[in-house]
């Protein structure tokens, strides 16, 4: 009898090792990986937070940095690493649900090979024209551009990303025709805007509201459901008349799949403790992100729902990737 109690005994011993292990999470310091060089917008993020976490968690937090093919070659080594919660990612909305559809072969499945942990902000952008476009709102521009099929172009950062998807969803949504015009960043594309070789670009906002206010471009509309604060006086693409368009960019911490759900859980209450604080939260708007935190279940529903919306504006702009 005793012989056969061991087994049972050996398996309870090992669970309760095991809870108190994970209870006691973390005791050493926690890898932040980004896929994007130091200085970006995602490192930015990453510093404004690590502060406040480092105090919530009582462990250091460290920024490793692993550029490279649109922030996939840092979520593959988070993928492959150990499912302990010692290695997290930080990434954006083409890591998480635009590389799936823009490159032929990507090494990691988003919905499969990570577990969420928080999304903690939110990016919309603003709809701008050059000032010579003759547009006062967005019903304007979408009438003016409907009677000029093929004459406008818009620019874009380069193929595949958020500011060449998001006109390509406004064209969709609004039955329109414009060409896109690729540049190599944001700057060039700015400047062309401004001088009228380009005449519509969606771009983030504080970039976008620091232009508008310079009177170099012009502001129509953004792209989140409520009015941005940087642009108040700017209406959103909805009250524009255009329907349950909402289109923003995100960023979020994810961990390999199958990091065990007491440390998932941890880790996000600790987000949601540092995305409470005023002051951190007007630090973040001051980023031009809005603090947007959703807790491991909400955000796994969350990208569950924006990964075929950018897998259709993928495909809808032909833009591909090797």
């Amino acid at each position: 009898m005793f012989l056969k109690r061991v087994p049972a005994l050996v398996a309870t011993l090992l669970v309760a090792a095991s809870t108190q292990a994970w209870a006691a999470f973390p005791d050493k310091p926690i890898k932040i990986v980004i896929g994007f060089p130091a200085g970006g917008p995602l490192d930015q993020h990453a510093r404004l937070l690590t502060e406040r976490l480092q105090a919530v968690l009582g462990q250091p937090l460290i920024v490793d940095y692993k550029p490279g093919a649109g922030g996939s070659v840092g979520a593959e080594a988070v993928a492959r690493s150990p499912a302990d919660g010692y290695t997290i990612m930080l990434a954006n909305t083409g890591v998480m649900v635009i590389n799936g559809a823009l490159y032929n072969k990507l090494p990691y499945n988003t919905l499969k090979d990570f577990v969420p942990i928080a999304r903690t902000a939110q990016q919309p952008l603003a709809l701008l024209v050059n000032n010579n476009v003759p547009a006062k709102n967005l019903k304007e521009f979408r009438d003016y551009a409907a009677k000029n099929p093929g004459k406008l172009n818009y620019g874009s950062a380069g193929n595949g990303g958020i500011s060449h998807l998001v006109p390509e969803m406004f064209k969709n949504a609004a039955g329109l025709f414009m060409v896109h015009i690729p540049y190599r960043g944001s700057a060039p594309a700015f400047t062309d805007l401004m001088a009228g070789q380009v005449q519509f670009m969606a771009e983030s906002i504080p970039q976008a509201a620091s232009y508008h206010k310079q009177g170099k471009v012009r502001a129509l509309a953004v792209t989140s459901r409520e009015r941005n604060p940087a642009l108040p006086d700017i209406p959103t693409a909805i009250e524009s008349g255009l329907k349950d368009f909402e289109v923003v960019g995100f960023y979020g911490f994810l961990a390999p799949a199958g990091t065990p759900p007491d440390v998932v859980a941890k880790l996000s209450d600790a987000f949601k403790q540092v995305l409470t604080n005023p002051e951190m939260r007007n630090r973040m708007v001051s980023q031009g992100a809005d603090p947007a935190f959703l807790d491991s279940a909400g955000f796994a529903k969350f990208l569950a729902a924006e990964t075929p919306r950018w897998e259709k504006a993928v495909k809808a702009s032909g833009a591909r990737m090797d």
